[in-house]
């Protein structure tokens, strides 16, 4: 009967010392609460935007250890649509107005936040090696030109101007003949550097990040509308303050530098 005891109390110590440590007791036992880590923030930026954007995501960092940039690079189009059916986005950065405009018209647009960040030009190009002799945009109606890059028209703003310059030239239906359709700038000018293409119309921006294109015409301002980049915090942003404070830096001389290493012009 003693043994029973014992070992009665024995099991019930042990219960109790469990139940300390557990749950409640000392609060020098307790876990502690972990720390909540850097605000994440959705940028979705036009494909043109890629290498200037990844410096200036890294520099930005650095200096705001509380925020953790996640960038979606893709065609203005493309990333408008998927604002527009909810996708994660606290900034936006579009290569063309009209996307832009969309969203505004949509009351999606953070009420004081759109702003024009920067300019650029519209070019053809052909491969580095290549022996056409394309001097205006013209020339891709040369026989030697079976195949001419372009972005799809109906999301790619680079696209929209290049029909925008082939129309004021008059030669749209017969390019449309030999053109083939990329579904970001980008994919332009990597068709025309591995040779599935013998032309393309790129940003003169593009075609500036790569060692393997050569600019044969730079497109008169005159056949295109501006091409001008606006940015601005989305109205349901999660990270409003950071989405702000980044904008806010984007258009700093610092950033400024940045974006001219690259090629764009700066409003």
């Amino acid at each position: 009967m003693k043994i029973k005891n014992a070992l009665t109390a024995a099991l019930a110590a042990m219960a109790m010392l469990t139940a300390g440590c557990i749950g409640g007791g000392n609060s020098a036992n307790k876990m502690d609460t972990p720390k909540e880590g850097p605000a994440e923030l959705q940028v979705s930026a036009a494909a043109s935007l890629t290498d200037a954007m990844k410096e200036l995501g890294g520099m930005y960092e650095k200096e705001h250890g509380n925020t953790k940039l996640v960038f979606n690079f893709g065609s203005s189009g493309a990333l408008q649509q998927a604002i527009e059916n909810g996708g994660a986005a606290d900034v936006f950065i579009s290569a063309a107005q009209k996307q832009m405009n969309a969203l505004d018209e949509k009351k999606l647009l953070a009420d004081g936040t759109r702003a024009d960040l920067l300019i650029n030009e519209v070019v053809l190009i052909t491969a580095k090696d290549s022996k056409l002799n394309l001097p205006d945009f013209k020339a891709v109606l040369d026989p030697a030109v079976a195949h001419i890059a372009l972005g799809e028209p109906k999301g790619v703003p680079v696209g929209q101007y290049s029909e925008e310059v082939f129309t004021k030239l008059g030669i749209l239906d017969q390019v449309k003949e030999r053109a083939v359709y990329g579904s970001d700038v980008r994919q332009v000018l990597a068709w025309v550097e591995t040779g599935d293409a013998d032309a393309g119309v790129v940003y003169a921006t593009d075609a500036a990040v790569s060692d393997k294109v050569k600019v044969a015409a730079v497109a008169p301002e005159d056949t295109h509308k501006p091409i001008v980049y606006p940015a601005a915090v989305l109205k349901d942003a999660k990270n409003m303050k950071e989405a702000k404070d980044f904008l806010a830096f984007l258009q700093t001389d610092t950033a400024k530098k940045v974006f001219e290493k690259y090629g764009f012009k700066v409003k």
